[in-house]
């Protein structure tokens, strides 16, 4: 990708002052948040899934530490949006890798009928005026690939994690996506992506996206010539 270009669209405010990288466990979707904030310069605001006490337990015992797990996680991502507020950083120029408006995905994946009502309760009363991102970014990939990649990164509290559960998962992000509206959106068929250490693929995404103002949009990589 041309420096030039780059320099470009931030010049004339073409380029996306926020992004939200999102996608279920595997996916890759840290990777690339990471690698879009290095190339555009920006800050990173990252799910911090290490910090939850409750979440190796859970994908022990899901039954008994799902309300613990998701409260947590609601709890921890509403004060990083309040701290953004109150530090006067809510005029984004970040890349996130995750969007706050689908917390509630997994709280209806992970929990009972009673259970997801208190959770709602909860997240009413917490949640606060969050920022839309300027563009969506929804990794997609089958569960084989999903357990493939946790298994390989070997962290501690995803070795419990059942293809049962990713199915779910992926189920629930297909239908959630299927309806977003609030932002542009780029779904991106990342199973034979690698992020990490192929830079074909990401510069390939990144000049798609670049172009990408308004609507729903799909990506999948072009194997190259040769």
């Amino acid at each position: 990708m041309p420096t030039e270009r780059l320099q470009a669209l931030r010049d004339s405010g073409e380029l996306p002052r926020f992004v939200a990288v999102e996608g279920p466990i595997g996916v890759g979707k840290t990777t690339l948040a990471r690698r879009l904030a290095a190339t555009f310069n920006y800050e990173t605001l990252l799910e911090q899934a290490e910090a939850n006490p409750f979440l190796e337990r859970f994908y022990r015992d899901p039954r008994r530490y799902a309300l613990q797990t998701e409260l947590f996680f609601l709890f921890q991502r509403t004060e990083q949006l309040r701290d953004l507020k109150q530090n006067s950083l809510f005029e984004p120029v970040r890349v996130s890798d995750f969007l706050i408006d689908k917390n509630a995905l997994f709280a209806e994946v992970t929990l009972d009928e009673d259970e997801f009502q208190l959770y709602q309760n909860v997240h009413q009363h917490l949640i606060i005026d969050a920022p839309q991102p300027d563009l969506v970014i929804y990794l997609q990939a089958p569960t084989s690939v999903l357990l493939q990649r946790i298994g390989k990164r070997g962290l501690a509290h995803e070795r419990a994690i059942s293809a049962e559960y990713l199915d779910q998962l992926n189920s629930a992000y297909a239908r959630f996506f299927h309806f977003y509206d609030q932002a542009p959106l780029l779904i991106v068929n990342a199973a034979d992506i690698d992020f990490a250490s192929n830079d074909d693929d990401y510069q390939q995404l990144l000049s798609y996206l670049l172009d990408i103002r308004r609507g729903r949009h799909y990506f999948n990589p072009r194997p190259l010539a040769g």
